[in-house]
């Protein structure tokens, strides 16, 4: 045993009495770095007793600088030290002393910093250390962040040419590399890979379905997921979060619930992220009491877990629960953050509460420091233009600290449609097709307020320079679960099995509806066309075809609920009501911005959507 003083620190090394010096000094620096080394300033000097006793050339010292350098977020500094720019190449540089730095770099938060772990693997190259099976995962991590399908598919050269295409932890990597990259390519390689793959566990299930969730190709992730369950792969957490939030996504209420029975029957512990998760997909699938009796059961919260609740509150027009709940987490002394912000500023916006959301925007900064990005700025242009204050909102605007982004444009424009101030929606809507002349949606605002101004050659005018410029309005679509199948309807679709039968029912609930006081909004058809073709548009909307083919699917008096891409149209929500009431359905439609309940000829957003 030997005693050794490092500074005010005593270290203990259990060594024979004869061992050389150079070893004792090794140890003794291992020792520090491995044990003392938590602060910057103690790195610092551990790097003046590396350079005193002549152990800069030594690569356990030098692999283990690194690696200490990263746990205290100073893997720049330290690779300064290691790689200076003046130094030729030291046989100390090997492969363990490469991986312990790219390593760092991949796990480093900034875009930035993760390109360096794909500097260091060239510099690695260009010392001629040859990688090993371990170097490829931390270079593929690195790419993940940087997101550059080019880098990434260099790199997968690299491991095929090093022979490492076969190895499972690299191969899991590459899947996640892939799915990071932006586009569809990206998750397509991916594919590829996984499909190829000689033999698979549950990382390399769990990489590929996360990136169909990550890309938004939520039903590839269900479908994979109940391949893997085929396969005999029992899931984890991790898994579970994922499928969850594809769930979510597609808003599958009942496949949901199996799920939930799934986390049961098998065991999977349930951690704070996968009931967070869990939370979540209630609250977006439509059953919002769930998820609040979910959360209440949690032994442990999150901010997330908190945040969740309240945005779910606000999806579904219960503002006077969200800001309750708010107001709970912060006397019982959890901070909120920008995104609970977010979702209180929401729920103000969709219940019409505006005195209090103006407030709670107020409090950011005076209460909680928090300085409000654009996205709060924006739920307050939503809060204004939904409560009817349209100029208010647009003075707003004039005044915030930096340049409106054109999401908040687009909702003053909208405002403008609906409250019938045209002359400034159209005005603003010019302005924003100079700025972005190549997005359609700007150029279907502005035929939307053409056609309500019934000035018909504008508006033809604007769809044909859409046609001549290549772009096309988004379709609406609607998707509905039933008998725990998706199904999935576009306007004046005619693809289902059923199409025929679904038109009957369509032409039956026009009949029935009008009698019970419906008239058609037909000022939402943006042709020149009369009133009874455009009632004949309308009645092909795609929410009026899932609501059809819900009737003519699903037992008398049970809930119907719908997923829409877009936000419902004026009149499809009229329609609703009527529907609702005549044949005695409560029918929950999400669309793009919120949840409406419709039950006995009401909708829960009170207009306010």
């Amino acid at each position: 045993m030997i005693k050794s003083k490092f500074f005010s620190t005593t270290i203990t090394l259990q060594l024979p009495p004869n061992t050389p010096k150079t070893r004792l000094l090794e140890q003794t620096c291992l020792t520090l770095l491995q044990s003392h080394c938590n602060t910057f300033p103690k790195l610092t000097q551990i790097q003046t007793f590396i350079i005193k006793t002549g152990l800069q050339n030594n690569p356990l010292v030098l692999t283990k600088f690194a690696s200490s350098s990263s746990n205290i977020n100073a893997i720049h500094y330290a690779s300064s030290f290691l790689f200076p720019s003046h130094q030729t190449p030291s046989p100390s540089y090997d492969a363990f002393l490469f991986n312990t730095v790219i390593r760092a770099y991949a796990q480093t938060q900034t875009h930035h910093s993760k390109s360096k772990a794909l500097e260091f693997y060239r510099t690695m190259r260009r010392y001629g250390v040859s990688p090993n099976k371990f170097t490829f995962p931390f270079v593929l991590k690195g790419c993940a962040g940087v997101g550059s399908l080019r880098l990434g598919k260099l790199v997968h050269g690299e491991v095929v040419k090093f022979g490492f295409e076969d190895d499972l932890h690299v191969v899991n990597t590459m899947i996640h590399m892939y799915c990071c990259c932006e586009g569809e390519e990206g998750v397509e390689f991916a594919e590829k890979v996984f499909d190829d793959c000689p033999k698979t566990d549950l990382v390399t299930w769990s990489a590929m379905i996360g990136g169909f969730v990550r890309l938004g190709r939520s039903a590839c992730a269900i479908g994979l997921f109940r391949e893997m369950q085929v396969m005999g792969v029992c899931p984890d957490e991790i898994t579970m979060v994922s499928v969850l939030s594809a769930c979510a996504d597609l808003g599958a209420l009942e496949l949901g619930k199996w799920l939930e029975s799934y986390i049961e029957r098998k065991n999977i512990p349930k951690s704070v992220e996968l009931c967070n998760a869990l939370i979540d997909m209630f609250a977006k699938c439509g059953d919002v009491d769930k998820a609040t009796k979910l959360f209440g059961q949690m032994e442990s919260r999150t901010i997330v877990s908190w945040t969740s609740v309240i945005a779910g509150y606000a999806m579904h027009g219960r503002g006077l629960d969200a800001v309750s709940l708010f107001d709970k987490m912060v006397e019982n002394g959890i901070t909120p953050d920008d995104v609970a912000f977010i979702g209180v500023l929401s729920a103000c916006s969709h219940s019409g509460l505006v005195d209090r959301g103006r407030a709670y925007f107020k409090s950011m900064e005076r209460n909680f420091n928090i300085v409000p990005k654009i996205e709060h700025y924006g739920c307050m242009v939503d809060l204004f233009c939904r409560g009817g204050f349209v100029k208010e909102a647009f003075e707003f605007v004039q005044k915030m600290p930096f340049e409106p982004n054109q999401i908040i444009w687009r909702t003053i424009i909208t405002a403008c449609h609906a409250s019938g101030e045209l002359k400034l929606g159209e005005s603003i809507s010019e302005e924003l097709i100079k700025k972005e002349p190549m997005h359609e949606s700007n150029y279907v605002l502005l035929s939307n307020i053409y056609a309500k101004l019934r000035q018909w050659e504008k508006k033809t005018k604007v769809r044909e320079i859409m046609d001549m410029r290549g772009m096309k309005k988004v379709p609406g679509s609607t998707m509905i679960e039933v008998n725990n199948e998706m199904h999935e309807f576009v306007a004046g679709d005619k693809s289902h099995d059923q199409y025929k039968e679904i038109y009957e029912m369509v032409d039956e609930m026009g009949r029935e509806i009008k009698r019970a006081g419906y008239v058609p909004t037909t000022s939402q058809v943006l042709l020149d066309i009369d009133d009874e073709d455009k009632e004949d548009a309308l009645h092909r909307h795609s929410e009026k075809l899932a609501i059809a083919f819900a009737l003519l699917n699903t037992p008398p008096g049970t809930s119907i609920r719908l997923v829409k891409n877009l936000r419902v149209c004026e009149d499809c929500h009229s329609a609703t009501k009527f529907i609702s009431k005549v044949y005695n359905r409560e029918i929950i439609v999400r669309d793009r911005n919120r949840f409406h309940h419709f039950k006995n000829g009401l909708c829960s957003c009170r207009d306010f959507w």
